[in-house]
Parts: structure tokens; sequence; C-alpha cells
């Protein structure tokens, strides 16, 4: 890459990073994303207590009593603790089932927009096809043939979502064919190729930059329910999904060890929604020009 595009590609992120401080929506969700982060990165070298320890000389204890800024379980299990190692397993998931359901979902869109029909028709149908089965029977059938895993979790969302991706950027991609200018640069002879990389995947870079940010929402709130229903981590790691089936049967008693990791799910879900609409406002160059 030349000096001169290196420098086109610095300004075009500090635009885009720029747009994106200066809404609440973008700057909420670049907090949350940065939270979850750091939680996860610290989570690998310290934490409060061993989340996987257990001391039933310290159970039942409240936020803040004893050192455990928000109390334990009933077998001791400091809650702040399992929060921070919990979003190691949080971010792994909606990070590779995101990139999964790119590859997956721009690998069928490519063909079934760009090939001749006679590939695109079979193309199509698949997606059809795919789009119906839901997620959680998709986990359910790996997690009967693989074993319950969060490859399982991310394996079952990526191929999931990747199939409702391609759906939505199959249209886009095939109505950005037939604009001028791509009309033009064929013309003036670029190849396939080259008109994929310059023209229509920054064209598609909006549309899918929203679609992956509701991939990685509906992923962390699909890794916290297979996990509660047993399809995705062991019960020996911990996980936001892991934290509420076993406080279940004690909501009635201690309904503040439900709300934590509730919160937790809940804020990150609220915050991928809110970045990736930020993003797709600071990245459309026709919604930037009409604020």
């Amino acid at each position: 890459m030349s000096r001169a595009a290196a420098t086109r590609r610095r300004r075009a992120l500090r635009t885009v990073l720029t747009a994106l401080v200066r809404r609440p929506a973008g700057v909420f969700g670049l907090a949350v994303f940065a939270l979850l982060v750091l939680g996860a990165v610290v989570s690998l070298f310290w934490t409060p207590f061993d989340p996987q320890a257990t001391d039933p000389g310290r159970a039942w204890l409240l936020p803040l009593q004893d050192g455990h800024l928000l109390g334990t379980d009933r077998i001791g299990h400091d809650q702040f603790s399992q929060l921070l190692a919990g979003s190691r397993e949080t971010l792994v998931a909606a990070v590779a089932s995101a990139a999964l359901a790119t590859v997956l979902g721009l690998a069928l869109a490519l063909p079934a927009a760009l090939a001749p029909r006679w590939i695109s028709a079979p193309v199509i149908q698949l997606i059809d096809i795919l789009v119906a089965f839901p997620v959680l029977l998709l986990a359910m059938v790996l997690a009967a043939v693989y074993g319950s895993s969060l490859a399982t979790v991310v394996a079952a969302i990526g191929i999931g979502f990747g199939v409702a991706v391609a759906r939505v950027a199959r249209a886009e991609l095939a109505a950005a064919r037939g604009s001028d200018y791509v009309l033009a640069a064929r013309a003036a002879g670029a190849g396939t190729g080259r008109i994929i990389r310059k023209h229509l995947l920054p064209a598609l870079a909006p549309t899918l930059i929203v679609q992956l940010s509701l991939v990685m929402a509906l992923a962390v709130l699909a890794e916290a329910a297979l996990t509660y229903l047993g399809y995705g981590s062991s019960p020996s790691t911990p996980s936001w999904g892991g934290m509420l089936h076993e406080q279940q049967a004690y909501i009635s008693a201690r309904p503040l060890l439900v709300i934590w990791p509730g919160l937790a799910v809940a804020l990150t879900v609220l915050g991928f929604n809110l970045l990736g609409d930020a993003l797709r406002d600071a990245t459309d160059p026709r919604l930037r020009s009409s604020r």
C-alpha cells in the first residue's frame, strides 16, 4: 500500500472516530465494549478471589461484606470474580460468532448476488433453507454430536446468524451491482475482484457493520441462554449464563445474585446495539451529510 493510500485511510478512520464519539449512543457503546474487553483481559491475570473456589463458611454474604464487592452465593463463590471471569466467555462468543457469521455470510452472498443464475439460484435456495433452522435447535444438534462447549455455541451462533447476514448482504450487493459507479468501473476494464474490493464491499460496509453489531448482541444473549440450558460452556467454567442457571432456585431469597449477571447481559446487548447504530451513522456518507 502506498503512503498516499495509507494517509487517506488514516484520515478516513479519524473521521469515523470523530463522528462516532460525537454521538451519545456511540460513546455508550464504546464504553460498554471497552469495559467488556477490559474485564476479560484483567480476569486473565487477576480477580479479587478465585472465581471457582468454594468457601461454605462465606456463603450468602451481602455486597461489600468481608471484601466481597457483590457478595457470594450458597457455596461461597465470589460474584464479582465470577462476573469478571464470565466476561471472557461473553467476549469470545461475541467476537468469534461475528467473525464466523461474516465469513459465512459473504461466502454465500457474493455468489448469490454476482454469479450466473445457474450458480446463484441454488445458493439463494440454500440460504432460504438454512435461515429456517433456529439457532437453539442447531446448538442442541451440535452439542449432541460434539458435546457442550463454547466452540459449539460459537459454531451454532455463527452459522445461524451468518445465513441471516448473507440474506441482507445479497440484497445490498445486488442493488450495488447495477449502480452507475460499478457499471463505469466495469466499462473501464476493472475485473470482478477489483470491483468487489473497491466498490461493492465499501458500499456494503455500513449495512454489514449494523448486521455484525446485531450478531454480537444476539450472540451475547444466545451464549447466556445456551449455557443456562446446559448446551454452552462446562459448569466449571464461570459464565453469565451459568451464574443465572446456578442461582435460579434462590431468586426469591437472594434476587441480587440473579440481577448481577442479568444486568451484565442486558447492558452488553444494549451497548452493542447502540454501537452498531452509531457506526452505521458514522460510516455512511449519506447519513453523515444529512445531519
